[in-house]
């Protein structure tokens, strides 16, 4: 199942810029794709704007006279009907610093000066999706508080609904393949059940935590719709700048599912993504990120998704076979795989996909 839903067209999009001809060349690319620009020239007549309007996208530059653009975005992020909107910061610099100052105070992007016609058509258009997906799944989980019977009967399709729907934005903006995606899933829910019948994981592998982690897997590196997709290209050589870019996925993913997060007790798919999405990057001797986390520090959904991840992609990339591909990880267990988990997954490894 892939999210293909059609947007209607009728999207507000708000551009903020005090420089004319910026103003001009977004408001330019937004009509061509059949949206409705919005034009203001200050963060000051941008709020007074929101008070009669509600974008589904807000455009911002940096610097501006008075209001720059990371205090008008802390303004919309702390009220509520303007929390959901997603920014998107437009600024001539492109300093690593700046870029992860934005991400903190709740923007959703940041595109460069000079425009590219593209790439600003791109990021709006993934962000439009990502935004509509978002309202709809926020609705359906407020729908389905009117009644708990129901909300859990239905709750395993909207999971499916969540998963399908962000993994497919993924999967356009990376390399990743949506059988890849598959059988992460496949193999984390196979090494999970292993685990039940290890009495070093004696309580902490539950059968609704094996059915979860199958769902929530494949959304690890879902952060990569907020990274420049030439920096995605598999071979590609990266600098220290663009490495840091590029590891700030496991951030954005994590936000991006916070954003779905409901305050109840039946979205632990969400609570286990997130967990995932944040720390499946993090190496059992602390030396990951992006916190440094060490040892049983790493949530369990990560270290599991860690194993499996690494034995897919050592199978997909090289061609080797089980056997091949578990000695080669045996150096890695210890350092970066919890050695326990690695083993599990050496005698279990005949029914991994």
């Amino acid at each position: 199942m892939l999210y293909e839903e059609q947007m209607n067209h009728n999207e507000n999009i708000l551009i903020i810029d005090d420089v004319e001809t910026n103003r001009l060349v977004l408001e330019e690319i937004i009509k061509n794709m059949g949206y409705c620009p919005i034009l203001a020239e200050s963060g000051e007549q941008a709020l007074e704007m929101l008070k009669d309007c509600c974008p589904q996208l807000i455009l911002t530059d940096i610097s501006m006279p008075g209001m720059d653009g990371y205090e008008l975005c802390k303004i919309l992020k702390g009220k509520e009907e303007t929390k959901n909107i997603p920014v998107v910061f437009i600024s001539a610099y492109d300093n690593p610093e700046d870029i992860v100052e934005g991400f903190f105070i709740g923007g959703e992007d940041y595109i460069t000066k000079p425009f590219i016609s593209e790439v600003v058509k791109a990021r709006v258009g993934v962000h439009l999706r990502l935004h509509e997906a978002k309202r709809d799944l926020m609705q359906t989980n407020r729908r389905l508080q009117i009644s708990v019977t129901e909300q859990l009967k239905q709750m395993e399709q909207e999971k499916k609904n969540i998963l399908y729907a962000l993994a497919n934005i993924a999967v356009q903006d990376s390399d990743n393949k949506k059988e890849h995606l598959r059988r992460l899933g496949h193999n984390c829910k196979i090494l999970a059940q292993g685990m039940q019948l290890s009495p070093l994981f004696e309580g902490k592998v539950s059968d609704t935590f094996v059915d979860t982690i199958e769902l929530a897997a494949p959304l690890c590196d879902i952060g990569n719709i907020g990274v420049p997709k030439e920096l995605l290209q598999e071979g590609k050589v990266l600098s220290d700048k663009e490495l840091e870019i590029v590891q700030g996925h496991t951030s954005i993913g994590a936000k991006i599912l916070k954003d779905l997060n409901a305050s109840n007790d039946y979205n632990d798919f969400i609570s286990t993504s997130i967990d995932i999405v944040q720390h499946h990057h993090e190496k059992w001797d602390g030396s990951g990120y992006p916190s440094g986390l060490k040892g049983e520090e790493i949530p369990l959904a990560a270290q599991i998704v860690s194993v499996a991840e690494l034995y897919g992609s050592m199978r997909e990339e090289s061609g080797r076979d089980r056997e091949q591909t578990l000695e080669s990880m045996r150096e890695y267990a210890g350092v970066m795989l919890n050695p326990d988990i690695f083993e599990i997954c050496c005698k279990i490894s005949r029914q991994l996909s």
